[in-house]
């Protein structure tokens, strides 16, 4: 199995350089490091990385600020890193889809599970999201092989079952989907041959 590509984001060189042991000794491969969240955002763009880990107070842009971005676009999965546990962090974290919070000092201990459950979490993300976005394009289809069915019944005086029948016929001898046959109905090209 591949080892987890990570994107470390933390603007103390040497927290930076301890986080990246640990992650590597760990058997992670850090394919990109930044100081400030806009580069980090531009190293997840340009590198694609299954977890970022960012830590929340660095200049130009903060880490939830980072986070905030990355979720929007839903590039990779996000473990924040921070000193501060007090509520309204964690809460904020959350809020920018944030899928992990770990406090330093932290041990491996805290760190990999945090990137693992984030890792996870996101995965099933994508693939909720997926499934959605099937489920969507079905109920469109749904919506317009409908329409097609009711201008056929109501210009032709077809039955329901026939007019299905025949967007169903016709997707497959002419090798398309019923969506496009149906669309084909909708805006007029294509009619029933008259018998």
């Amino acid at each position: 199995m591949k080892p987890k590509r990570i994107v470390l984001a933390e603007d103390e060189a040497i927290i930076r350089l301890d986080i990246n042991q640990t992650l590597t000794a760990e058997g992670y491969e850090i394919v990109g490091e930044a100081g400030d969240g806009v580069q980090a955002v531009a190293l997840v763009r340009e590198h694609k990385p299954d977890v970022a880990v960012l830590d929340i107070q660095m200049p130009v842009m903060d880490g939830l600020e980072a986070a905030r971005e990355i979720m929007e676009d839903r590039l990779c999965a996000v473990v924040i890193l921070t000193a501060h546990s007090q509520r309204e962090y964690i809460d904020e974290a959350t809020e920018v889809g944030a899928m992990a919070y770990v406090t330093k000092p932290f041990k491996p201990a805290d760190l990999v599970p945090a990137i693992e459950l984030a890792s996870g979490r996101f995965r099933d993300m994508q693939a909720l999201s997926k499934s959605r976005e099937q489920l969507e394009a079905q109920l469109e289809t749904r919506k317009i092989v409908d329409r097609a069915k009711g201008i056929l019944m109501d210009e032709l005086g077809m039955t329901e079952n026939d007019s299905f029948r025949f967007i169903q016929k016709t997707a497959m001898s002419k090798r398309s989907t019923m969506r496009d046959v149906a669309s084909a109905i909708l805006d007029g090209s294509l009619r029933p041959d008259p018998q």
